[in-house]
């Protein structure tokens, strides 16, 4: 019986090992076979991140399907027309969207509402053409938005408002003609923004836009150029580089209508919605100390290469008008010097000429009792 135990015993102490690496494979196995049954067919997924670019889609896989904890979803490339109101209602660990290359033409309202931990989405290269005010309601976290290359007319008031924390907005590629500044006051921490592909008219409707760019320009923020159609007169010309002067008729327009063009004050910097404007009809008069920052602040020049051409000709014409000042002075006192040297010379040769009269005076005499 003794004989018999131990190599029993022995039997199992050298299979434990292969027990835990059994154990350790089938785990492993068990994870991905939990990844692999947490990604619809469409997409390559992983832990992170799941891909369904390029694979002809027209509708968004089902939610149930993707991993717990994605925190980027690609659906660039594909054939989506239209998304349902709750497409993205079981997503809130996303981060990342990107919806580019599709032919997305009407989103519902509130479409991204559960989505607040959403940074990233682009909606570049559909067919978009109106905006919904409330399409964006809910994106708190959102830092960068990519709109361009649809066809979008107008920018509804109120889209933005609640985008505060946005630094990167793209609009390029659109049928924008003209844009609120009340619009893009919300966004308060954007830095960069893009606005060129547009056909601009730069009339009054654009005058108050151009100085909230002026402001987010004196700010430290970035725009692109952003050239006229219309007028004739400024067609192909950047608006950022178009005086304030010229945009001075709006004010005789409004004053013959009795009434405003559009916007606030042409001349009035931005302030945040919550800030009572002082150019307002009937409010009270404040003095400086009152005024908010953004009222105190000036417009600092938006093209600096043209700031430096104004103050090297100006320098320039100054130093012309300077030598030809200090040219004339010296001049005038050499004449000056040389009148005052011809004076002296003159009162010295005055005696001997009163001399030569009294010597010839005698002679006169003599010659006239001759006569």
């Amino acid at each position: 019986m003794q004989l018999s135990t131990a190599p029993a015993v022995s039997r199992r102490r050298r299979g434990t090992p292969d027990s835990q690496g059994l154990l350790g494979v089938l785990s492993v196995c068990a994870t991905l076979l939990q990844l692999c049954a947490g990604c619809p067919s469409e997409c390559v997924c992983n832990s992170l991140e799941a891909n369904c670019s390029g694979r002809g889609l027209v509708y968004v896989p089902t939610l149930t399907s993707f991993p717990e904890g994605t925190h980027t979803l690609l659906l660039t490339n594909n054939r989506l027309s239209s998304l349902h109101i709750s497409a993205f209602a079981n997503l809130s660990t996303l981060e990342t969207l990107n919806l580019s290359n599709n032919y997305l033409d009407n989103l519902p309202s509130r479409l991204f509402l559960e989505l607040g931990n959403l940074s990233d989405l682009s909606l570049r290269n559909n067919s978009l053409t109106v905006l919904d005010r409330e399409l964006f309601r809910g994106l708190t976290q959102l830092r960068k938005l990519d709109l361009s290359l649809n066809g979008i007319a107008a920018v509804p008031l109120g889209l933005l408002d609640e985008l505060q924390g946005l630094t990167w907005l793209s609009l390029a590629g659109n049928r924008l003609h003209a844009l609120e500044r009340a619009t893009f006051e919300p966004l308060v921490n954007l830095q960069h923004l893009e606005l060129g592909m547009n056909p601009w008219e730069c009339d009054c409707n654009l005058r108050d836009f151009k100085h909230w760019m002026e402001w987010l320009i004196y700010r430290g923020g970035y725009v692109d150029a952003i050239e006229c159609t219309l007028p004739k007169d400024l067609r192909g010309r950047d608006i950022r580089g178009v005086p304030v002067e010229m945009f001075n008729y709006c004010l005789h327009l409004e004053d013959e209508n009795g009434g405003r063009t559009g916007g606030t004050k042409g001349g009035s910097p931005p302030c945040a919605r919550t800030t009572s404007s002082p150019s307002s009809e009937g409010a009270a008069v404040h003095t400086e100390a009152e005024l908010p920052d953004c009222v105190k602040h000036r417009y600092r020049p938006v093209s600096v290469r043209r700031a430096i051409g104004t103050v090297v000709i100006a320098g320039v014409v100054c130093g012309i008008v300077c030598i030809m000042m200090v040219a004339a002075a010296a001049y005038g006192c050499i004449y000056a010097s040389l009148m005052a040297k011809y004076q002296r010379e003159l009162k010295k040769r005055q005696p001997l000429m009163g001399d030569a009269e009294a010597e010839g005076d005698p002679e006169d005499k003599q010659i006239s009792s001759v006569a």
